[in-house]
């Protein structure tokens, strides 16, 4: 079996964690994916605190096991969230969107480890000084809100550039890229869109049956004219922003188009005008499978390959 650091520093059987994704990350995938031995995430997004008191409770009593809530730091709830993660002694925090260096010693001191999601090296080495346990190195390859790096590229640098163990997110979805990015010198992965697919996830079944159908080209970056963009499968809605960015529309439209459609894709089940954030991996999820038999299936794959190179290397 597979053990890093990361494995240690978390408590958890498997170096994988499983993204905080809004509106897809409940309790449900985030004790599932705890109980088979990665590390679930609830994904708080844009929600108020009760909700988020309430799904952490209810992921309790699913799995004993260590869980993490990740907090949009942008949220207007984001310090009412910060509040309820500490009264419920939750394990960890990953962050996105911000800053969380103020709510650092207040997390720790409680025993919580703080795991902030980095798009390059220089808010890496940023945040490393605030006391952060462990970073996220966030490739291009991801769904949803996107950097400017290859995962590829960038892993690397942040591991050379910070002292804390480094996870890789973006563009993996099986144990090749598990191995790959050990390889880079990762302690672990941050998946997404491959946790989307699980039994467990309570997503609309239309998002998950128009990912196992997508190909590798099917997915597209809008919302680049505006500062933020965002990596999704393409369909009508996609088309409308590339039309309204084509013509320089101005930012107001364009956030007016994107308002609510991601609820309206992950819980309705509009995957032609709602927004369905999803991973350049979409091409490579074939089927719809329980979170622990994914954990499984990628750290064993991860393990032959590894065992492989050493053989290439003439190491019996």
């Amino acid at each position: 079996m597979i053990k890093t650091d990361l494995c240690v520093l978390l408590g958890i059987d498997y170096p994988i964690i499983q993204g905080g994704m809004a509106w897809v990350s409940e309790a449900h995938l985030a004790a599932a994916v705890s109980e088979g031995g990665g590390l679930g995430i609830i994904g708080a997004g844009h929600a108020p605190a009760d909700w988020v008191r309430g799904q952490i409770k209810k992921a309790k009593e699913l799995t004993k096991k260590p869980f993490g809530v990740n907090v949009m730091l942008l949220s207007p709830f984001a310090n009412d969230v910060i509040k309820v993660v500490l009264e419920e002694e939750v394990a960890v925090v990953t962050t996105g969107a911000g800053n969380p260096g103020k709510y650092v010693p207040m997390l720790q001191a409680a025993g919580t480890r703080v795991i902030p999601v980095v798009p390059s090296v220089a808010l890496a080495k940023r945040l490393e000084q605030t006391g952060v346990d462990a970073v996220i190195a966030e490739g291009m390859e991801s769904g949803g809100h996107i950097g400017e790096l290859t995962t590829m590229a960038l892993v690397p640098q942040v591991v050379d550039a910070v002292q804390v163990p480094v996870i890789a997110a973006g563009g993996i979805g099986d144990g090749r890229g598990l191995a790959a990015v050990l390889a880079l010198g990762a302690q672990g992965v941050q998946m997404g869109t491959r946790f989307v697919c699980a039994s467990e996830c309570t997503v609309h079944p239309q998002v998950k049956a128009r990912i196992v159908k997508a190909r590798d080209r099917d997915t597209v970056v809008t919302g680049r004219s505006t500062g933020h963009p965002v990596r999704c499968i393409r369909n009508k809605l996609t088309r409308q922003f590339e039309e309204l960015e084509s013509r320089g529309v101005d930012l107001a439209e364009l956030e007016k188009l994107g308002a609510g459609r991601l609820k309206l894709a992950m819980v309705d089940g509009d995957i032609d005008y709602g927004s369905v954030m999803a991973g350049q991996i979409a091409g490579m999820v074939s089927r719809i499978m329980p979170a622990a038999d994914i954990l499984k299936e990628i750290t064993s794959e991860a393990e032959e390959i590894i065992r492989r190179c050493g053989r290439l290397a003439g190491i019996v």
